[in-house]
């Protein structure tokens, strides 16, 4: 994708363009989260917003677009509890903080929040505000409470249940496959897209007609989807995510749509067998190399991630348990932190809070900053790093023994069972070796 996106950048390579980068992020600084960030402006009432009990519909506007999302709102020791609904998934969201006449609603793990004043009755108008970026960013946003679907629909809709076989097209011209997965329930529609280096997670929303939309928001990020059914079958729509992200994507129904080797994406240098790196831990003071005593004589899987980056989330919703049940068996987990900050201390403290929410209980260095290309400078025995995450394979020797880029997450369905099933299948061959 272009660079405006946070996700990923199209590369060619092997005679096709690949998605460069899952969650692709620039590598900067940022001096917003210094500052507390201001609503839009609204109705000024002198008091904090009301966050009623229930369902509620937020919309974030952007680019002439509106991406909807769907939240709930509980009350938890009479404190607020907000949790998005993306499909079958569920995002809570408990740091609330109120200011005069705002209320701040952090988003999770991100360093982003919903910063928001009162607009009438059941009614809230603000920002999303991203504090991580090198220029300020914030997107308009409002919400109703009461709404429980995220697009209207007039009638019947056309079916778009499936597998299809999808090209995105960049503005700068760039392509990358991609598969998309769609379960239509009458006007109904959920699913994602898988791509070489990841995927865009739980997808909601409706059909009408010969109109598909559908949209996600996690905190980090907000995507919306929309296609028209050609006459002949094929699909044809745009992808805008959040501030100026757009491309366009055609699509093909494929039963048997698949995507290049994600084991075969990433490789080492010639000659190259070992990981060589030295990274602060985030503990203040410590260390962190694969030849440390603590990793020798066991498998090691090194984990390049950013706490910025979904699917490096789904990535470690999945490892963080697996890693208590299975530590006895003589394995380790090295996470490579790659931050949106040159501040040391700042990217310790954001993969702090990340190892705290998540209950990470491996180890985590800070390796550098958020950007495939700093990833590539700092671990030089890898040809490339292509996506955040990306997974490496260390046998008992110390010995690179693969390199798989990318996660399919949750909301891939049987590509999620898949990846799970492959990670535990190359863990058992390496401890039996």
């Amino acid at each position: 994708m272009p660079v405006a996106f946070s996700l990923r950048k199209a590369v060619a390579g092997a005679g096709l363009a690949l998605a460069a980068v899952a969650c692709q992020s620039n590598s900067t600084s940022s001096t917003e989260n210094q500052t507390p960030a201001k609503p839009e402006a609204g109705t000024t009432t002198g008091t904090p917003p009301t966050l009623s009990n229930g369902k509620w519909r937020g919309v974030l506007s952007t680019q002439g677009q509106q991406i909807p999302f769907l939240f709930e709102v509980s009350q938890s020791g009479g404190k607020p509890i907000v949790t998005l609904r993306n499909g079958e998934e569920k995002l809570k969201l408990d740091e609330i903080t109120t200011a005069g006449d705002s209320m701040t609603i952090r988003m999770g793990v991100f360093d982003a929040a919903l910063v928001v004043r009162q607009d009438g009755a059941d009614k809230l108008k603000g920002a999303w505000v991203k504090y991580d970026g090198k220029e300020p960013y914030r997107v308009a946003f409002s919400a109703e409470k009461g709404e429980s679907n995220l697009f209207k629909t007039t009638g019947k809709a056309e079916s778009f249940d499936g597998t299809w076989n999808v090209t995105f097209k960049g503005d700068d011209g760039e392509t990358y496959p991609a598969v998309g997965l769609f379960k239509q329930n009458g006007n109904d529609v959920t699913g994602t897209f898988l791509t070489s280096t990841g995927d865009y997670r739980y997808l909601a929303g409706q059909a009408d007609g010969n109109k598909l939309n559908v949209t996600t928001f996690d905190g980090s990020h907000g995507f919306l989807f929309s296609a028209e059914k050609q006459p002949n079958g094929t699909l044809k729509g745009d992808f805008y995510s959040g501030k100026s992200g757009h491309e366009t994507w055609t699509a093909t129904l494929d039963p048997n749509a698949k995507l290049p080797d994600a084991n075969a994406m990433t490789n080492m240098k010639p000659g190259q067998k070992r990981l060589d790196f030295n990274f602060p831990n985030i503990f203040e003071g410590g260390s962190i190399s694969p030849t440390d005593p603590k990793y020798k004589g066991k498998v090691v899987v090194v984990q390049i991630l950013g706490s910025w980056c979904p699917n490096c989330m789904d990535e470690t919703n999945f490892l963080a348990p697996w890693y208590e049940k299975n530590k006895q068996r003589g394995v380790e987990i090295i996470g490579l932190g790659y931050e949106r900050t040159p501040d040391q201390k700042v990217a310790s403290q954001k993969l702090l809070k990340m190892r705290e929410r998540m209950n990470i209980g491996y180890d985590i260095a800070v390796a550098g900053e958020a950007s495939a290309a700093e990833a590539s400078k700092s671990l030089p025995q890898l040809a490339k790093v292509l996506a955040f995450p990306t997974t490496i394979f260390l046998d008992k020797k110390g010995e690179v023994r693969k390199i798989h880029t990318g996660f399919s997450g949750p909301g891939t369905g049987k590509y999620y069972q898949q990846e799970i099933d492959e990670f535990n299948a190359t863990i058992d061959k390496l401890l039996a070796e």
